[in-house]
C-alpha cells in the first residue's frame, strides 16, 4: 500500500530478502514491469507477479480510516498484493479523474472507487472498465460498466435513520437534512429512504443542505438552521463529519437535548455523543469490510476468478444501529479494528 509512510514488503521483495540470507547463492533475479503488475524472473526461472490495485475515496474524512484497516488487512493476507489508498485532496469528481487516469497511466489491475458524482462520472468510469476491473464501493454507480459494488444499502440505512427519529420524536415536528452533497449516489437513496420512513407521520423535512465536504461549512449549516428555524425539533447527518458537525453547532446553540440528532458512521465524536445522550442514535456501516472485500475480490479477479462477483453485481454490508444502549460495545469492536 503506497502512503507517505513506509509500504509492506512485496512478494518481490521477500524474494530478494531470502536469497540475500542465503550466502551459497548468487542474486541473479531481475524485475520488469507488465501490465496490472510486476514480474520477478528467479535464478530458478520462475515468475511471481504482484498485483496491482488501487482502493479510492471520496473525500478525506476519518470514516476511511477503517476502510483503511480493512485493505491493510487483505493486503497482508495477499502477499501477491500491493494496494494504493488514494484520498481525493478536495473531495471532488475532478480530484477522483486525475487518481484513476494516474492509476491508469501506472497499469494497475483494478481499484475500488466510491464516485463523488456518479450521474457524471459514469463515462469515465466506463473509459476505465476498459483498462481495468471496476468496483464500486461506499456509493454505486449503477449505470456504469462497474462490475460489483460493495457497501451499504443506502436507501434502506436512510429508512433506519428515518425510524430511528420517529422514535426520538413522537410528537413529531419540523428536521433538517445536512449532507455534503446530494449528487452522490449514497447521499441520494438515504435521502429517500429518510422520506419513506417519514411518511404518514407528523414529522416534516424542512430542507436538506450541503457543504460540499468543507467541515466549516457543515457546522455553519446547522448554526444557520437553528437560527432560521426556532422551531426545528431534529437533525439528521447524512455522512459521517454531519453528527459531529450538528451537534457542536447544538452545543454552542445551548440546545443540547432539544434537538434530537440522528447521525451516520463511526466518528469518535459521534460515538461519544451517542454515549453522552447527546445524539440519540447512529446507524453505522462497516467501512473496514468495505476495504477488506474489495481488495480480496480484486484480486480473485485478476487471478481469472470471476466466480466472486454476485450474480447481482452487489455485496451488500449490513448496517447497525448504535444508540446508548449498545454504544460500549461497539466502540470496543471499532477500536480493535483500528489497532487501538
Amino acid at each position: 500500500m503506497k502512503f507517505s509512510a513506509p509500504t509492506a514488503l512485496t512478494a518481490s521483495a521477500l524474494s530478494l530478502l531470502a536469497l540475500a540470507g542465503c550466502s551459497s547463492h548468487k542474486d541473479t533475479s531481475s524485475t520488469t514491469t507488465v501490465a496490472g503488475g510486476t514480474s520477478t524472473s528467479t535464478a530458478s526461472g520462475g515468475t511471481s507477479k504482484t498485483i496491482n490495485l488501487a482502493f479510492v475515496t471520496n473525500n478525506a474524512s476519518d470514516y476511511w480510516t477503517l476502510a483503511r484497516k480493512g485493505v491493510e488487512k487483505a493486503e497482508k493476507e495477499f502477499p501477491d498484493v500491493n494496494v494504493e489508498f488514494k484520498i481525493p485532496p478536495n473531495g471532488t469528481a475532478a480530484d477522483q479523474k486525475q487518481i484513476i487516469d494516474d492509476l491508469l497511466s501506472s497499469g494497475v489491475t483494478g481499484f475500488a472507487i466510491s464516485p463523488d458524482d456518479p450521474a457524471n462520472q459514469t463515462q469515465m468510469l466506463n473509459d476505465a472498465a476498459q483498462k481495468a476491473t471496476v468496483i464500486t464501493q461506499d456509493s454505486d454507480a449503477p449505470n456504469s460498466d462497474r462490475v460489483c459494488y460493495i457497501g451499504t444499502d443506502n436507501q434502506q440505512a436512510g429508512k433506519e435513520a428515518g425510524e430511528m427519529m420517529r422514535k426520538a420524536l413522537p410528537g413529531g415536528g419540523d428536521i433538517m437534512i445536512f449532507v455534503g452533497s446530494k449528487d452522490a449516489q449514497n447521499a441520494k437513496d438515504r435521502i429517500q429512504g429518510v422520506e419513506d420512513a417519514l411518511k404518514g407521520s407528523n414529522i416534516h423535512v424542512i430542507d436538506v443542505k450541503t457543504d460540499n465536504t468543507d467541515h466549516a461549512k457543515a457546522k455553519s449549516n446547522v448554526s444557520e438552521s437553528l437560527v432560521t428555524y426556532p422551531n426545528m425539533k431534529g437533525a439528521i447527518g447524512i455522512w459521517s463529519y454531519n453528527g459531529p458537525a450538528i451537534l457542536n453547532a447544538v452545543k454552542e446553540a445551548g440546545k443540547v437535548g432539544s434537538i434530537k440528532i440522528v447521525a451516520f458512521d463511526e466518528e469518535d465524536e459521534t460515538l461519544a455523543g451517542v454515549k453522552a445522550g447527546q445524539i440519540y442514535g447512529d446507524i453505522v456501516q462497516q467501512p473496514y469490510e468495505f476495504g477488506y472485500d474489495a481488495i480480496k475480490m480484486l484480486r480473485s479477479i485478476a487471478l481469472g476468478d470471476k466466480s466472486v462477483i454476485p450474480a447481482s453485481k452487489l455485496d451488500i454490508i449490513p448496517t447497525l444501529e448504535i444508540t446508548q444502549g449498545n454504544v460500549d460495545a461497539f466502540i470496543k469492536k471499532v477500536n480493535i479494528e483500528r489497532g487501538r
